[in-house]
Formats: C-alpha cells, sequence, structure tokens
C-alpha cells in the first residue's frame, strides 16, 4: 500500500481513454493530464465557462453547423488546458484535437469526462 503524503502532488498523470468508435468496437487513447485540485478544477471550468459566455454571439436564427462548430471549438479548449500529450501519430496540437472533436465526438467527451471523473473523485477506473 502507498504511504499517503498531503502536499506532494504529481505535475500531469497518464491515463488510457477508451472509447466507443463509429463500428461498434472500441478505441483507446492514452493522454496526459495536468494535475490539478478540486479547488484549481473548479476554477478551471469557471474560466471555461466565462469564456464560452464570452464568445456567443447575438443570433437571430439557429444554426446546428455554427452549433456543431462553436462545441468543437470550446471542447478543443477543454482539452488543450486539461491535457499535456497523447500517444496518436498525429501531434498534440489544437488543430488535431479539434478534428479528433470533428470525427470522433465520443473520443472528446471521454478525454473531457474521465478528467473531470479523475480531478474530482480521484476514479480513473476502466
Amino acid at each position: 500500500m502507498a504511504k499517503i503524503k498531503l502536499g506532494q502532488h504529481p505535475t500531469n498523470f497518464k491515463h488510457v481513454v477508451k472509447f466507443p468508435l463509429l463500428d461498434g468496437s472500441e478505441g483507446a487513447i492514452e493522454v496526459v493530464y495536468r494535475f490539478r485540485t478540486r479547488r484549481e478544477f473548479g476554477k478551471f471550468i469557471d474560466e471555461v465557462f466565462a469564456a464560452s459566455k464570452e464568445e456567443r454571439p447575438a443570433e437571430d436564427e439557429f444554426s446546428w453547423a455554427a452549433l456543431m462548430e462553436k462545441t468543437g471549438s470550446a471542447n478543443a479548449d477543454y482539452v488543450m488546458q486539461a491535457v499535456e500529450g497523447w500517444n496518436l501519430d498525429e501531434e498534440f496540437n489544437r488543430e488535431n484535437v479539434q478534428q479528433l472533436a470533428d470525427e470522433l465526438p465520443a473520443a472528446i467527451t471521454a478525454i473531457m469526462d474521465g478528467y473531470r471523473s479523475a480531478v474530482t473523485t480521484g476514479r480513473l477506473g476502466n
């Protein structure tokens, strides 16, 4: 059993994120998450929501395309602030994160949910 010492935590931690692929099989990406305490995570989420409110233009007509673009962009912003890298052949950068969000939205959701779960409940089970 590991000895617990308060006040000493890693700067990051690895986790394999699993998610369903379109054909029903399972995909997996190993990500390196940034460590945040629960309080730091709360501040992070407050900043994410504040930024999303600032980016909302006043629109008279609803557009699914615009909604998908905004959602993908906001998710990419979140991931870029929560993750330091991944084990994909493609470089970890905003453009590739946004492409992943567009092509495999379940992967982005799994990455975001995994991060929230890790820093708020300490669970990263399979």
